[in-house]
């Protein structure tokens, strides 16, 4: 357990991966994912976001390079709100005999039968060497978590210098993520009703013509701006009413794009979904321009 999601990724990757080893990650990884790299000492290869063919090129051309290899992909990644086809990418596995990684930040409590996210939706668990996630999304509280099935595994708390040369959560966030989780697996009906909402805004965004980050149904649901004038011209004009969402611009975003993200909750209401989207189409019908052009 980390005291952060942001120490949990800069703790694992740095622990696991080493000056000999290779690191291949996704092009669209979160910050913490490439300082993790970067502390590590470790070679850093990317390939294209969500891009298994390109990750099975850059190993073959990197057979005889010695050292470990380490994979990082996201359950759900935090701007666009798309997924790692991770059967893709476990076929890969299977061919070239990498460990993975998944960070499951944004898909831990909301994906899965259980919960435990991406890979235990795609029934891939026995595939995924490590998982990293964080208590400060679903969970609603703070702190980070890494694990692994390695019999070794445990040694990571010696090999991380962000896990051994840093405070420890402090007990009442450790009481809090506790009792969150158990809810979640005690009350699976509050995931339901997530996908169901993002579902509902998912599909009244789509009607009002908006041009969104991904193709699929996510709880981060980003739209995506033409420039940032309008970008921040939209933001203040949803707050006048009355809605919030996390405005994303250079160089935060991937592609340089710019975007309103956002985040669906399970306490939202259906009368809540349908003020929003009603919202977000005043906001459009007043002359910020977010509709997707032929």
């Amino acid at each position: 357990v980390f005291t952060t999601g942001y120490q949990a990724n800069l703790g694992m990757i740095a622990g696991l991966a080493g000056p000999r080893d290779t690191v291949f990650l996704d092009a669209d990884s979160h910050s913490s994912i490439y300082d993790g790299c970067t502390l590590s000492g470790a070679k850093l290869v990317r390939f294209r976001h969500n891009d298994a063919a390109d990750l099975d090129k850059r190993l073959s051309r990197m057979e005889d390079d010695g050292g470990g290899r380490l994979v990082v992909v996201e359950g759900i990644y935090s701007m666009l709100g798309d997924r790692a086809p991770l059967d893709e990418f476990v076929e890969v596995k299977k061919k070239h005999g990498f460990e993975l990684l998944v960070d499951e930040a944004h898909s831990f409590g909301v994906l899965g039968p259980n919960g435990r996210g991406l890979a235990d939706e795609a029934g891939l668990d026995e595939h995924v060497d490590y998982v990293v996630g964080t208590f400060s999304k679903s969970v609603g509280a703070i702190g980070g978590y890494g694990a692994g099935n390695d019999p070794m595994f445990d040694m990571i708390r010696y090999a991380s210098r962000p896990y051994m040369f840093t405070a420890s959560p402090s007990p009442a966030s450790v009481a809090t993520s506790i009792a969150a989780i158990k809810r979640l697996q005690a009350e699976p009906e509050r995931r339901e009703r997530l996908q169901k909402n993002s579902a509902r805004l998912y599909a009244g965004f789509s009607d009002l013509g908006l041009q969104l980050g991904c193709d699929v149904v996510s709880p981060v649901i980003a739209v995506v701006c033409p420039d940032e004038p309008s970008t921040i011209a939209m933001w203040n004009a949803l707050m006048e009413a009355g809605v919030y969402v996390n405005i994303a611009v250079p160089p935060g975003t991937p592609n340089k794009t710019c975007l309103l993200r956002c985040s669906v909750s399970a306490a939202h209401t259906d009368a809540d979904i349908d003020r929003i989207i009603e919202l977000f189409g005043e906001v459009v019908a007043t002359g910020v321009h977010l509709a997707k052009t032929a």
